[in-house]
């Protein structure tokens, strides 16, 4: 019995030892940092908590074809930021106005204070334009016999329009990067005879990259690919027939609103911001570090 006690004691003393010597060994050694984190306090830092978004341009801005009112591209843009960075406090201000062109969006940030003072203010700047310029020179021509030539001379206008805009913009913030949204062809899938519309669009796209090309922090935005077929490159929702020419059937794009067959639908805005939303994480760096 006291060989019992005695190797108890013994025991004890033991494992006494042992805590005495891990208590103090976890104070010498530091804890191990978490292998997995969202973000750390370092990456928090660098990063605003407050974001300020003008977005100017023309109908596609306004948000024309929107059915909940709300603005088009520009809010569905806010919340796709708001959820890849988890900021809440994105300020918007929306300065499109249907049927402008570039001169004219020119003119409104020359003579528009708040347009001014947005674009002081901001961090970033989507831009659309475009559309209007090329539609007037199809309106014009219209009766007469169109070729590609045609659109020579209104294409170098446009070019030095756009870049005059740039400059506009630029002499208010030098700094915010600019992102500018190409145009699209909503005839395609109901004029699928007229090609040329196709390849008239594609030189207005690249006439509009040739002359971002050598700005800083411009980047240019390729949206026909995801519109003129349609969700998925695939064949419209349905079939209208317009008694009033033939019995003919148009297919319908998807994507484009039932209301005029020129503008984005609800969908077609969310596929316009996921396009913005790529571009802009790809050069975060522009935007998002303080």
């Amino acid at each position: 019995m006291k060989l019992i006690h005695k190797y108890s004691y013994s025991l004890g003393l033991v494992i006494l030892a042992c805590v005495i010597g891990f208590v103090a060994l976890a104070a010498v050694i530091p804890k191990a940092k978490p292998m997995f984190s969202e973000s750390s306090p370092t990456e928090k830092a660098k990063e605003k908590q407050l974001l300020n978004f003008v977005a100017i341009g023309d109908s596609l801005t306004e948000g024309v074809g929107d059915t909940t009112k709300a603005g088009g591209y520009v809010p569905l843009l806010k919340q796709g930021i708001s959820e890849e960075t988890g900021i809440d406090a994105i300020h918007s201000d929306n300065f499109g106005k249907a049927g402008d062109r570039s001169d004219q969006i020119l003119k409104r940030i020359k003579k528009n204070e708040d347009i001014q003072k947005g674009l002081k203010n901001a961090d970033f700047i989507t831009l659309t334009v475009g559309g209007n310029d090329l539609m007037k020179v199809i309106k014009s021509e219209f009766m007469n016999d169109i070729s590609y030539e045609t659109f020579d001379k209104p294409l170098e206008e446009f070019k030095k329009q756009l870049s005059l805009l740039i400059a506009e913009i630029r002499s208010y913030n030098s700094k915010a990067p600019i992102y500018l949204m190409g145009i699209y062809n909503p005839f395609y899938l109901s004029f699928q005879e007229v090609s040329e519309m196709q390849d008239i669009v594609t030189l207005w796209n690249d006439g509009a990259k040739e002359a971002i090309r050598d700005e800083k922090r411009v980047y240019f935005i390729p949206i026909n690919d995801s519109l003129y077929k349609g969700l998925n490159g695939e064949i419209g929702i349905g079939k209208t027939t317009d008694s009033s020419t033939s019995s003919a059937e148009a297919t319908m794009n998807n994507l484009i609103s039932e209301v005029d067959n020129f503008h984005p639908n609800n969908l077609g805005y969310q596929i316009m911001a996921n396009a913005f939303k790529d571009k802009m994480f790809e050069t975060k760096k522009d935007w998002l570090e303080k």
